[in-house]
Parts: structure tokens; sequence; C-alpha cells
């Protein structure tokens, strides 16, 4: 632009420049009061704790206790339909598809629920459906996990960091679970010699500075079984960082005691990640968990799934990040789901993911632009899938796509 331009011809090309990035967005602008929330909800969440509690014979003081919520997940048809409207046929299949795939649900969860809309994305993540049956694709373990595992729950994919499986618990079974298989019958902790196992390879092996404790999840372990973990990890000099990975922000905000963040405290630092799916799931309830632990200076991050059905939407994967943002929790991941058996319904097209991240880009802060990623087949790790911004380079200069699908010539110096 010429240098001689007039401040009252600059403002004006602002002025229009900034009415054009409102246009850019005036769809979402129209839509995002319409993507629910958890506190858009809290009324009818309210009066479905009150049935839940009816239910249970319970009160408030049992409803905050995680201990509670965990002896009281519905795991059957019967309690299910007093709380979610059922029509035969489902009821039917839940018997069905519960004598092959596990199933179970906290109370908390289960009263963030839509109960009359079979299509509510938190019912789609929790309540079994028939297509889990009828699908005859993907793998029981599509990460092969079972070839990254150089000692006892250990999980190995990267030279400096690696995962120990602490147990195959959760409070809520996600029908999308990339472990379904681990899930079976029974709930159960890895036993301690498996543990020492896994903390000996990590002692012994200098470069793995990083470590990821999850499951399962990671915060279904005791106060003192994780203290014990941690200490034993922190005893260990080259380890740097530990991360727990973790749904309970979401399926069991109760989990997040005031004892629970005193101990994690003495253990910095520390790296919390969860899995948000949708802006339903940010509750009141979520919120006072993530300012417990954020004040004891826990990072937190999200890693979500995208969910055909529950999130492949730019817009409300764009209010998703917003409002977790506004929890303080970074949006870190967009994880492509994993072909695992019985999950087909939830798969969707990598386009899909790379025009949620064209919608992101450019259209609202970095901080509310996580990574998109699909694993690769058998274990060999994350992959980034970008936009291509990068159309062509050459020696002297490079051409650039912008977020807005401007084309510019950009130099590329050498020295």
């Amino acid at each position: 632009m010429p240098k001689t331009m007039s401040k009252e011809r600059k403002r004006q090309i602002a002025i229009q420049r900034a009415e054009e990035l409102k246009q850019r967005i005036s769809d979402y602008l129209e839509i995002k009061d319409e993507i629910p929330t958890g506190f858009l909800n809290q009324q009818r969440n309210e009066e479905t704790k009150k049935k839940l509690l009816q239910v249970f014979n319970s009160n408030e003081e049992d409803w905050d206790d995680w201990k509670w919520q965990m002896r009281h997940r519905i795991n059957d048809t019967d309690t299910l339909a007093h709380i979610i409207n059922l029509t035969p046929t489902e009821r039917e299949q839940l018997d069905t598809i519960g004598s092959k795939f596990r199933w179970a649900i906290s109370p908390y969860y289960l009263s963030i629920m839509d109960p009359d809309d079979p299509n509510c994305p938190i019912r789609k993540q929790a309540i079994p459906c028939i297509l889990e049956l009828t699908d005859g694709t993907g793998k029981d373990d599509p990460m092969a996990e079972e070839f990254t595992q150089p000692a006892h729950a250990v999980t190995r994919r990267y030279p400096d960091r690696l995962i120990i499986n602490t147990t195959n618990q959760c409070a809520m079974y996600c029908r999308h679970c990339q472990r379904r298989r681990n899930i079976g019958e029974t709930d159960r902790m890895t036993s301690t010699k498996e543990l020492i196992a896994a903390l000996e390879y990590v002692r012994s092996n200098k470069e793995i500075r990083d470590v990821l404790l999850t499951g399962g999840d990671a915060l279904m372990l005791s106060n003192s079984q994780l203290d014990w973990i941690l200490s034993e990890l922190d005893s260990i000099p080259h380890v740097e960082i530990v991360r727990l990975g973790t749904r309970t922000p979401v399926t069991l905000p109760q989990r997040i005691t005031h004892k629970l963040c005193k101990m994690l405290e003495k253990h910095h630092p520390i790296y919390l990640n969860t899995q948000f799916n949708h802006s339903a799931e940010i509750t009141p309830e979520v919120k006072k968990a993530c300012d417990m632990l954020t004040k004891a200076g826990i990072q937190l991050g999200n890693q979500a799934v995208l969910l055909n059905g529950v999130n492949n939407d730019p817009h409300v994967m764009k209010k998703l990040n917003h409002e977790l943002l506004k929890i303080r929790i970074r949006p870190y991941y967009i994880f492509h789901a994993k072909s695992v058996i019985g999950t087909s319904h939830f798969w969707t097209s990598v386009e899909e993911g790379l025009e949620i991240m064209e919608k992101l880009r450019g259209y609202t802060s970095g901080l509310a632009i996580p990574t998109y990623i699909i694993n690769a087949p058998e274990g060999h790790g994350k992959t980034p899938m970008l936009p291509e911004y990068l159309i062509s380079h050459g020696k002297e200069k490079i051409k650039i796509r912008t977020w807005d699908n401007k084309v510019f010539d950009y130099p590329n110096k050498h020295e």
C-alpha cells in the first residue's frame, strides 16, 4: 500500500476489512447459541438427578461421593429405563448387546443426557446401539499395543516417553473405546508386581523423560495407590514430567476432591489430559472440578475424539473448544476415531476432520485450535493431519495459501 495514503483512508480500509471478517463467522454466530452446553441444560440435568436419587433412595451428600457414584453405576436395562425413554426394541437390543460388550454409566453422566432424544451426543457415547453387533469391520487392537509392550503394563511407541496402564476400570465405558478388548466383566487394577516391573523398566531406560499413567482411567486408582506410583516416578532422576490420562472430569467430576488435589500437588510437574467430545459435557460440576485441579497447579488438556453424530461438525467442535478454554482446559488433540471393532458407526472421513481444521484456523484464537491426529496403523504413532497451506516452494520464494484462501508469494531466503 502507498506510504502516502491518508490516515482516514487507512481507517476506511480497516473498517471494510473488519466487516469482511465479521461475515466470515456469521454462520457460526447464527448457530452457536443453539449448540447445547451443560450450563444451558442445567435445569433439565437437575431434574434427572432428582429422579436418580429417588431410584437409589439417596441424597445430595451421596451424589457428591465418587465412590457412591461408582457403586451405583447403571448397567441394567430396567434401571436405565427409569431415567431414559427407551422403546421396546431398544430394551431388547440393549440386553443382546450387553451379552458381548460391557456397558456401565455413572449416575452423574446419565444425568446430563437428554432422556427423550436418541441423538443426544451424550447418550450416543454411553448407551450401546445394535450397530455394535452388526459391525463386521474393525479390529480388537488396531494400535497393535500387544506388540509395543516391552514390559508388563508398559506401552512404548516413541523414543523418550511411554505409557503405564494402571487399570482396566473406567467410570463409564465409552462406546467408542479404543481398549474395549481390555474391559472384560471384572474391574481389575494392574497388580503391584506388574507395576513394579513397569517402574523398573522406566528406571532402566534413561531416555524416558515423560510417563503417561492411563488404563482404563488413571484416576480409578485410590489416592494412596496413585501417590505410591507418583512417588516412585519422582525418585527416578531422568523422569521430567508425568501425565495422567483420565475421563473422570467428564464422566465423574466428583472424583476430583480436595484430598486428591492435595496429594497431586506433591508430585509436580503433572499434566492431566482428559476427553470432552461435546459442549453438553461441560457442566457446573465440571467447572468446579477443573477449578480445583488448576488451583493445585495441574495443567489441563483435552483430547477429543472425532465421532460421527457427536461432534463431526465445525461449529460443534469450535463451541466445544471455546467452552473448554472458559474452564481453563487447553484443546490439545482431535483424534481421528480408531478402527476398533463394533465402532464403525462413529467413524468419519479424514476430509471431515480437515474441514473442521479449516474452519478453526484463522476463525478463532490459536488457543482454541488443537492438532488433528491420525494414529498410524500397527502402533506407529500419532501423525498430524493439516490442511495444505504450502502450495509450492522454490529456492527464492514459496507460495502460500492463507486461512481465508488468499494466495501470496513469500521470500524463501537462503544464507
